[in-house]
């Protein structure tokens, strides 16, 4: 309860009208950080509670993750080009039938780097490693062997568009997306095989960038976003291996300080649809470098900032 209060005066403190942001900016665009699918850009966020309840047949499961992703390497632009990060969540299950388990899930570990970024076009290409261990409890994993593998991602603002009538309205849409294969280094299952692709209408760059509406905090903050997830294992259990196509709408609030956001899944495939007859997801990422600039700014390559 203690944790719950310090949380709500966190948020009250730096929950403010703001005109600026310190996550995701590529060219004149700020992506949003998604709720399934991983953020290409690197970026110094601690998100702090990422809830997800889901009523399935079997019964109901409740995850409270969190993570935390630090830059390492900022080029001759301050463009931050090289991140790790750590993430994990506490897991509990209530099936219909049996006792419930609850514990923490798989560790993973990843390192991001942005390998080619065109401002002028809002573009993004990154690449990133990703290590998941099992050091939790084997009741909850998802997997019980280690696992390590590639993960390619993207992200693309349409502002290169021409400011016309019409068209111009089309610039504050956003895509990210990934694709990824992580195989397990030991055992016979977990090699999975997963996809994400979020498209994003930015309320901020329509007012800042199009034509200001006359919006209000917060409403001059806000994102629309819809992600489509699909992830499969290739190999694996008997009945574990069809692919799960989910969409997953939602709306988020980025200021400066942080971005709220909150969203529910949709089945959009035969094989998705026992998990996902009820679905909420949440997300608090906290951008830390706006907080504690000295501490959260520092990078190998430039050290402490001035």
């Amino acid at each position: 309860m203690r944790s719950f209060g310090a949380l709500i005066l966190v948020m009250v403190a730096i929950l403010s009208p703001t005109d600026g942001f310190a996550h995701g900016v590529v060219g004149d665009y700020i992506f949003l950080e998604p709720l399934v699918a991983e953020d290409p850009t690197p970026a110094n966020e601690f998100n702090v509670a990422v809830p997800s309840w889901s009523k399935t047949s079997d019964g109901n499961d409740f995850a409270l993750g969190y993570s935390v992703e630090k830059i390492l390497y900022l080029d001759d632009e301050y463009m931050p080009r090289l991140s790790v990060g750590i993430e994990n969540d506490w897991s509990c299950q209530w099936p219909r039938n049996g006792p419930g388990r609850h514990g923490f899930n798989d560790i993973e570990i990843f390192s991001k780097w942005a390998f080619f970024v065109s401002q002028d076009h809002e573009f993004l290409l990154s690449a990133a490693a990703l290590l998941s261990v099992p050091a939790g409890n084997k009741s909850v994993e998802e997997q019980n062997h280690t696992s390590l593998g590639p993960e390619l991602l993207w992200e693309k603002g349409l502002g290169d568009l021409p400011n016309r009538t019409g068209i111009k309205y089309l610039r504050p849409f956003g895509f990210q997306g990934d694709f990824g294969y992580l195989p397990a280094l030991g055992g016979h299952t977990s090699h999975l095989m997963f996809a994400d692709q979020v498209v994003e209408y930015s309320l901020p760059y329509l007012s800042n960038s199009v034509r200001d509406i006359g919006l209000k905090f917060p409403l001059r903050d806000l994102f629309l976003f819809s992600e489509f997830n699909y992830s499969q294992l290739i190999t694996g259990p008997s009945q574990q291996t069809f692919p799960s196509i989910v969409a997953t709408p939602g709306i988020a609030y980025v200021g400066y300080n942080f971005e709220l956001s909150l969203g529910t899944q949709l089945a959009l495939n035969r094989a998705s649809v026992p998990n996902t007859h009820a679905v909420v997801i949440g997300l608090l990422d906290i951008f830390y470098d706006s907080i504690v600039p000295r501490l959260g700014n520092w990078t190998i390559n430039r050290g402490f900032p001035q």
